[in-house]
């Protein structure tokens, strides 16, 4: 049964891989967005599952990723290739900049602290000429849906595989250390300053380099929809259902979620506003730790799984 997922992941892959090549123009737009999310619920799982610092702030790396390709690709006429990296660049200075007296916050405050941030960047970014102000920026277009495809599915496939390693690694069980017990992780010698700003920075590294994406393939850019909160709530919910802390769990919540939203909003619109909302009390209530580990401990424990749950909340 282990080795079953294992070998339905590059069969998944070379699908995904081979759907622009059989799919309609609205399934690989579609499949754009979906990966897109995907790629910030994995870089949200870095700093949010792992590490356990639940961060609203992952929208204002978004942003820069998505302003760093604008301002390059506009303001100066670079490549697309120069602004994603200008993008990345803004997303580590911030993260080690604005993440060593941020991360020495814990629990809502940490979570406040990161809201105000977006907030706060969204002003400033309104009141730069270089990045249009209130007005944005209009990329020049490419009618190149495959591309951006193909693209964003490889983006996805480096995010995962980086997850994959940290699950694995000396650093990923040292913030696992620090998800479960950070006085204990300091008395086991974890530098837990220096590991909370590197998993920051890794989280900004792939949420940039989504959002330039993003940004090139929208053609436009103003900083209400680049720092956006509501998306940082979806990265977060798409993690949580999916199972956080987990190296699938992040994608499948995004794909199952992107999937049911999209035939909501197309289907029932009045429902769809409501949906993410009755996802956060299921997720929260039912299956605390996601859907990977009903998938997990299910079979085992049956119905009573969730009865344990809800007699866990008190309810």
């Amino acid at each position: 049964m282990k080795k079953l997922p294992i070998i339905l992941i590059p069969i998944v892959i070379i699908a995904l891989g081979l759907l622009p090549w059989y799919g309609s123009d609205v399934i690989i737009q579609f499949g754009i967005s979906t990966l897109l999310l995907a790629v910030l619920a994995q870089g949200w799982n870095i700093i949010g599952g792992y590490t356990g610092y639940a961060s609203f702030g992952n929208s204002v790396f978004y942003g820069l990723g998505a302003y760093g390709v604008g301002i390059a690709m506009v303001q100066w006429h670079l490549p697309f290739a120069v602004g994603m990296a200008f993008g990345v660049l803004l997303a580590v200075i911030f993260a080690v900049v604005l993440g060593l007296p941020v991360l020495r916050l814990r629990g809502h405050y940490f979570a406040i602290a990161t809201l105000a941030l977006a907030l706060v960047m969204t002003a400033i970014v309104s009141n730069i000429p270089l990045a249009g102000e209130n007005i944005g920026l209009v990329l020049p277009p490419l009618n190149n849906d495959r591309f951006f495809y193909e693209l964003s599915l490889g983006l996805l496939i480096i995010t995962t595989l980086t997850v994959y390693w940290l699950a694995h690694s000396r650093f990923g069980f040292g913030l696992i250390a620090i998800r479960e017990n950070e006085e204990g992780a300091v008395v086991m010698g974890v530098n837990t300053t220096r590991y909370k700003v590197m998993a920051f920075a890794l989280a900004g590294i792939f949420t940039a380099l989504a959002g330039g994406i993003q940004a090139y393939w929208i053609t436009f850019l103003d900083p209400v929809s680049a720092f956006d909160l509501g998306l940082n709530v979806k990265m977060i919910i798409m993690a949580v259902f999916g199972g956080p802390g987990t190296v699938l769990g992040p994608i499948i919540g995004s794909f199952i979620l992107s999937a049911i939203s999209e035939v909501l909003s197309s289907e029932v619109t009045s429902v769809a506003g409501v949906f993410f909302g009755v996802v956060i009390v299921i997720a929260v209530v039912l299956m605390p730790r996601g859907l990977t580990d009903v998938i997990r401990r299910f079979h085992l424990s049956g119905w009573r799984y969730f009865i344990e749950n809800i007699r866990a909340n008190r309810l």
